[in-house]
């Protein structure tokens, strides 16, 4: 069974000691993985690491962008193993950059992806509506809702959009993630995606929890069984439909 974790941080320090012992669980277990990019250094690392990528600027780093920024992911982007721009978007909720900095530099990616005719790697959190209403703005209809845990007028907005939604172990969280049970059954069957949002978001369900919690790739498959049971069909279809999307909206060549 072939699954793609579409969004891990593997070049997060928490991997700094034990990454080739990640890397081959996470191949014994099938998961084809693609580390995410969340400044221009994490995706420089992760090709020197020979990853598939993502290139761009989290909105908590929009306050240190200048000039030098869209050229810089221009020029990262060129790589063929830099499958789409991002991680982009808006985060209402911790603030670490200002409302008028984040949105400058969003749309500023938005512009690159567009130029690139490459695909968005997205990041919203407490940021609905406006997150959506600048996506509209610009026409954007390629791309993916990374660690989607929103509510139904939010994915329905991103539907409406055309994007693809990414689903994480945040649906096997009793507590926080309940809702998502629901609406994962909403999701159209071409537009599903998997992740795990490694090291974090490690599935609150998982038995025995890893030591110190970290979430790796090799846990993606307890994510697609849980998300199996809530759409009502099997590992088998879950695994096919979601490999299937992430290959034809990333180009990834060799995957089924």
């Amino acid at each position: 069974m072939q699954l793609v974790d579409i969004g891990a941080n593997l070049t997060h320090a928490s991997f700094n000691d034990d990454l080739p012992g990640v890397l081959e669980r996470a191949r014994a277990a099938g998961v084809f993985v693609v580390v995410t990019g969340t400044t221009a250094e994490e995706t420089r690392k992760a090709l020197a690491l020979d990853f598939h990528t993502t290139a761009g600027v989290h909105p908590h780093h929009a306050r240190d962008c200048g000039p030098q920024t869209i050229p810089e992911l221009r020029e990262l982007a060129r790589d063929p193993r830099v499958v789409a721009i991002g991680e982009c978007g808006l985060d209402f909720n911790r603030n670490y950059s200002p409302h008028p900095d984040q949105e400058k530099w969003f749309v500023a990616q938005i512009e690159l992806a567009q130029e690139l005719a490459k695909p968005l790697f997205l990041h919203s959190r407490d940021a609905h509506p406006r997150f959506s209403q600048i996506l509209k703005e610009h026409k954007v209809a390629k791309g993916v809702a990374h660690c989607f845990t929103g509510e139904r007028e939010e994915l329905h907005a991103c539907l409406d959009l055309g994007l693809h939604v990414g689903i994480t172990g945040w649906i096997c969280d009793e507590r926080r993630g309940k809702h998502l049970i629901e609406l994962v059954r909403e999701i159209p069957r071409d537009r599903l995606l998997l992740e795990t949002d490694a090291p974090y978001l490690t599935p609150r369900d998982l038995r025995p929890q890893p030591k110190a919690r970290r979430n790796e790739p090799a846990f993606l498959p307890h994510i697609a069984r849980a998300v199996a049971r809530a759409a009502g069909r099997s590992v088998e279809e879950i695994a096919a439909e979601t490999t299937r999307n992430a290959r034809a909206l990333f180009g990834l060549s060799g995957l089924q």
